[in-house]
C-alpha cells in the first residue's frame, strides 16, 4: 500500500519554493515528482524585511503568510499534476514556513505560514509548526531534519551529511546522532552578491572565484562569539544577517574591495564548517553534501581541499542536492502522523524528545 506524503521548502535563502511528492509506505522513500518555483520578488523582499522591526509588521506578516502558502499552494498543484496523484490520495503535507525570528534562547520562534489557508486551497491535511514543541522543551528547535538523514542515509559510523542552504548545518550520523548549525553557508555570500551584482546570488561563485581571501579580515569577522559556542545550537538571519556584516566591515581598518570581500565570505563559510567537522565529528570518512551551496563548485572545491576525506554529495545517493530538505519535510509530516519523535535531545538539548509539528485537517 502507497502512503504519499508532500514536502515543501522555502528556506533561509528565500530564493524559492522547492516541492516533493513521495510514497513513504513501510519507511522506504520513493520520490514520485518534485517541482520547484521561484518567489515573487515584492515576496520575498517583504519576507526578507520581516526579519527585522517594522511597521505594522504584524499584519505585513499574516500577508506574506498568505502569499507564501499561495506559492506552496501552486508547488503542490504541479506535483499532483506531475504524478497524476488525486489530492485525496496524499496523506499530508510537511510546510515549514519561513523563518522570520529564532530566539530559542528567550523561548521562541517564528515562521511565517497559513496551514490552515493551505489545508483549505489544497484539500489536503498539512502538518506545520516544527519548532515550537522542542522550544518548548528547551531545545533549540533546529535543525530540523537529522532524524530524516539518518532515515535515509544511515547510521554509518564516520559519515556526515553537509547541508549548504542559507546557513550550513551537520548532521552526524553515529550513535546518538548529532546535529548543529556552524554558522553562514551561502547567506552572507547572497547578500553581498545581492548588493553589489543586483543579482540573487554568486552563480557558481564566479565572483568570489574572482576575488582574493583577506586572511585579517577572515580573522576578524571569525571571531563572533557564536562560532565559539560549543553544540547544540543554531543560529539565522537574526545573526548572520548584512547589518552583521556592514558593522563588522564599518569597524574594519583597512578598505578591501567587494570582490574580495566575497572571497573572504566564501572562505569563512568554509572555515566554520572544515572547523566544526574537526572539532565535533570525530574520525569521518565522508562528507556528504546537500542545498544549493552544493551547486557552487568554488565553495565545493574549498571544501575538498581543506577536508580530510571524501567530499560526495546526495545525488551520489539518489536524492538531488536541492530537494533534500523538501523531503525532509514530507518524512517529517510522516513521522508526525505515526507518533514518531523527530527531535532528538543529541540534537537540540531539549530535555526529552518531541514530535515534531502540528496538524491542520483537510
Amino acid at each position: 500500500m502507497s502512503e504519499l506524503y508532500i514536502g515543501l521548502m522555502s528556506g533561509t535563502s528565500t530564493d524559492g519554493v522547492d516541492g516533493i511528492l513521495a510514497d513513504l509506505a513501510n519507511q522506504d522513500i520513493h520520490v514520485l515528482a518534485d517541482a520547484s518555483m521561484p518567489l515573487p520578488d515584492s515576496l520575498r523582499q517583504e519576507l526578507l524585511a520581516l526579519n527585522s522591526a517594522g511597521d505594522n509588521e504584524l499584519a505585513r506578516a499574516a500577508l506574506a503568510a498568505n502569499g507564501l502558502v499561495d506559492c506552496y499552494a501552486t508547488i503542490t498543484e504541479q506535483l499532483l499534476r506531475t504524478s497524476g496523484v488525486a489530492a485525496g490520495s496524499v496523506r499530508a503535507i510537511g510546510a515549514h514556513g519561513q523563518t522570520v525570528r529564532h530566539a530559542p534562547q528567550a523561548g521562541y520562534t517564528v515562521q511565517i505560514n497559513a496551514p490552515a489557508r493551505l489545508a483549505e486551497r489544497t484539500g489536503i491535511a498539512v502538518v506545520a509548526d516544527f519548532r515550537s514543541r522542542d522550544v518548548a522543551a528547551g531545545g533549540q528547535g533546529a535543525p530540523l531534519v537529522p532524524a530524516f538523514h539518518a532515515a535515509r542515509f544511515g547510521q554509518a559510523t564516520g559519515r556526515v551529511i553537509l547541508n549548504l542552504g542559507g546557513i550550513a548545518n551537520l548532521t552526524i550520523l553515529e550513535a546518538p546522532v548529532r546535529g548543529f548549525d556552524t554558522g553562514p553557508a551561502n547567506m552572507l555570500m547572497d547578500a553581498w552578491a545581492q548588493r553589489h551584482l543586483g543579482q540573487p546570488y554568486d552563480d557558481k561563485g564566479a565572483w568570489a572565484a574572482q576575488g582574493r581571501c583577506d586572511t585579517e579580515l577572515l580573522r576578524h569577522l571569525s571571531a563572533e562569539p557564536w562560532l565559539a559556542l560549543p553544540p547544540p545550537k543554531s543560529t539565522g538571519r537574526d545573526l548572520f544577517s548584512i547589518d552583521w556584516l556592514d558593522a563588522r566591515l564599518h569597524a574594519w581598518p583597512v578598505s578591501v574591495s567587494p570582490t574580495d570581500v566575497q572571497a573572504t565570505l566564501l572562505q569563512l563559510s568554509v572555515t566554520t564548517i572544515t572547523e566544526a567537522i574537526a572539532a565535533h565529528a570525530g574520525a569521518v570518512r565522508e562528507v556528504v553534501a546537500c542545498g544549493g551551496g552544493a551547486l557552487n563548485p568554488v565553495l565545493m572545491q574549498a571544501l575538498a581541499q581543506i577536508l580530510p576525506c571524501r567530499l560526495t554529495t546526495t545525488a551520489d545517493y539518489g536524492v538531488p542536492v536541492l530537494t533534500v530538505e523538501a523531503l525532509a519535510f514530507a518524512w517529517l509530516a510522516h513521522a508526525h502522523l505515526h507518533g514518531q519523535a523527530a527531535c532528538w535531545p543529541a540534537v537540540t538539548g531539549a530535555r526529552h524528545p518531541s514530535i515534531a509539528g502540528c496538524l491542520y485537517p483537510a
